[in-house]
């Protein structure tokens, strides 16, 4: 035995390493005085009217951060330098809430260490927080702090994900060598065992709406798997200010706006409203509620406001909607709304409990169902989710519909932040983590994007780069990934020859290179045999781009679904 200060310790006792200390232990910068080392700071002002408050949970992608309980003038932040800090818990991946100075971005590898003892290596890099892509920030603060005053100029706060050895707990985190990178906090994002995801929908940005004040909205969603209990997820994704949801509920529909049956309330950490920070979501308590699969719901929030812009998808074909002045959550009929919205605000994501996981379309239009029949729940991913509920051979897997209407692989067209009447997303590459990842049990993603790039003159060496890009970060994630060739378009505006060139280089790669676990030849499926450049015509919607109904269920019947 040994002794210590007067205790006795065994040999094993005496071996074992002090637990390393917390995150905010090591603090040992103060982002609101001197971030960078020459004044630069973040003003406090705009991070409290954000609603970014010391100690507040905030929700990113998934992960559970907390913004530093500090005083004011006190450290908030770690420079990295290779620190060992204590981590808990099991998930898909390590969650920083980081940004970067020096101009540029920076980054380095640190490790992480398992409970069984094990470690897995992981590369961090972390824009820079004046000249850092607004695109994949979590946070944008309208001003720079400076010993000068405050600069009208974007300050930047990002939530970066790395992968983690799936099914072990994680006990510690060796931060990277990169004094420049600041860390704020970091946290496992946690597994979703038990929760499939049901409906999803990619907000596509943030244009002006309304206004709507003490208003009531009542979004339309279709399920694909059904479940005993029921979650929902609301997004303020690039927005600059919190958004206050008064009360919301859930109910079956029975037709246009009416209710079949009652309206059940939701709670947020047991209470009725919730605020929801900027760049941050808010998940609602799981509640006992029978979601049929292949049913509509309607999902109701009043929202006190006003609200003057939001983020949201942009091309629902569905109508839902939105009622005269009052909190109308809890109203069976449909007399109180009286007007109509087509895209979807705020909603981004339903759950049910149980279930085998999801499988994630990533697209474009032809994904969000540009052409289909509105209100008639045709997309292709609708009909693929028919499929699988009609059959017994595979798993029934939720369905999540990732589609953007004129989104690219690789270019933005949102650029991330502020308001806009842009609602084309930003790139695939940039939302990859919040749009599918970050999704709940995601078992396998199917990409079909690239159409909307080679038309506007990306050529096909960028657009196999960036979907080589999505193949290894899935295949990072432990996600199956499966790629679809892009369809035909001539005839459609703006068609060329060379764009049909690029267009048949993309494709003969995504058959031949074997990048992906699975090939889905949409092109095959859609085109007209006697004119391959172009659709179906009993398939076209009648701009030779979009398919129409028949155009989308044949797609669904194209997937072979044993690769999913």
């Amino acid at each position: 035995m040994l002794a210590l200060c007067g205790l006795l310790l065994s040999p094993a006792q005496a071996a074992t390493p002090p637990a390393p200390p917390p995150l905010d232990a090591l603090y040992d910068n103060t982002a609101a005085v001197d971030l960078d080392g020459a004044g630069g700071f973040l003003p406090a002002s705009d991070l409290a009217a954000a609603g970014w408050r010391p100690g507040r949970t905030l929700i990113v992608q998934g992960a559970r951060l907390t913004w530093p309980r500090r005083p004011p003038g006190a450290p908030d932040n770690v420079r990295a330098t290779g620190q060992t800090v204590r981590a808990g818990g099991h998930g898909d991946a390590l969650a920083f809430l980081v940004t970067g100075t020096g101009g540029r971005e920076v980054g380095g590898a640190g490790s992480v260490t398992y409970a069984d003892g094990s470690r897995s290596p992981y590369w961090l890099a972390a824009p820079d927080w004046r000249t850092g892509p607004l695109a994949t920030k979590a946070l944008a603060l309208p001003h720079v702090g400076t010993p000068r005053g405050l600069l009208a100029e974007a300050a930047r706060l990002y939530v970066v994900t790395v992968p983690l050895a799936r099914g072990r707990e994680v006990v510690s985190v060796r931060l990277p060598v990169a004094p420049r990178l600041h860390v704020f906090a970091l946290a496992v994002r946690e597994a979703s065992p038990g929760w499939t995801g049901t409906w999803a929908a990619a907000t596509s940005g943030q244009p002006a709406v309304g206004p709507w004040t003490d208003r009531t909205l009542r979004l339309v969603v279709h399920t694909s798997a059904g479940g005993r209990r029921l979650r929902l997820r609301f997004d303020n994704t690039f927005a600059s200010a919190p958004v206050r949801i008064g009360a919301a509920t859930v109910a079956l529909r029975a037709r246009e706006a009416a209710v079949a049956g009652t309206p059940v309330p939701v709670s947020f950490g047991g209470l009725r409203s919730v605020e929801v920070p900027a760049g941050t979501q808010a998940l609602t308590d799981p509640m006992g509620f029978p979601v049929p699969a292949g049913a509509d719901l309607l999902v109701s929030f009043h929202l006190p406001g006003p609200v003057v812009s939001a983020p949201l998808h942009g091309l629902a074909v569905q109508r839902s909607y939105v009622s005269e002045p009052g909190d109308h959550t809890a109203d069976v009929g449909a007399t109180a709304y009286t007007a109509t919205v087509t895209h979807w605000p705020l909603l981004t994501g339903v759950d049910v409990g149980g279930g085998p996981g999801a499988v994630v379309l990533l697209g474009d239009s032809i994904t969000d169902g540009a052409g289909s029949t509105v209100d008639a729940d045709r997309r292709w991913p609708d009909a693929l989710a028919g499929r699988l509920r009609g059959q017994h051979a595979v798993p029934r897997y939720g369905v999540l519909n990732a589609g953007i209407a004129g989104n690219r692989v690789v270019t933005d067209r949102y650029p991330g932040d502020g308001v806009s009447a842009v609602v084309s997303g930003v790139s695939a590459l940039h939302r990859l983590d919040r749009d599918v990842f970050a999704q709940t049990a995601v078992r396998t993603l199917v990409v079909f994007e690239g159409i909307n790039d080679v038309r506007s003159g990306t050529t096909a060496f960028e657009v196999i780069a960036g979907l080589r890009e999505i193949t290894g970060r899935a295949r990072e994630r432990g996600v199956r990934v499966l790629g679809a060739t892009l369809p035909p378009c001539g005839g459609s505006r703006n068609y060329t020859a060379a764009m049909e060139a690029e267009r048949a280089a993309v494709n003969a790669w995504i058959r031949d290179a074997g990048a992906f676990d699975a090939v889905l030849d949409f092109d095959r499926a859609l085109r007209d045999p006697a004119a391959p450049t172009r659709l179906l015509p009993g398939y076209d919607s009648g701009d030779h781009l979009h398919p129409g109904d028949a155009g989308y269920a044949a797609l669904a019947d194209a997937v072979d679904l044993g690769v999913l």
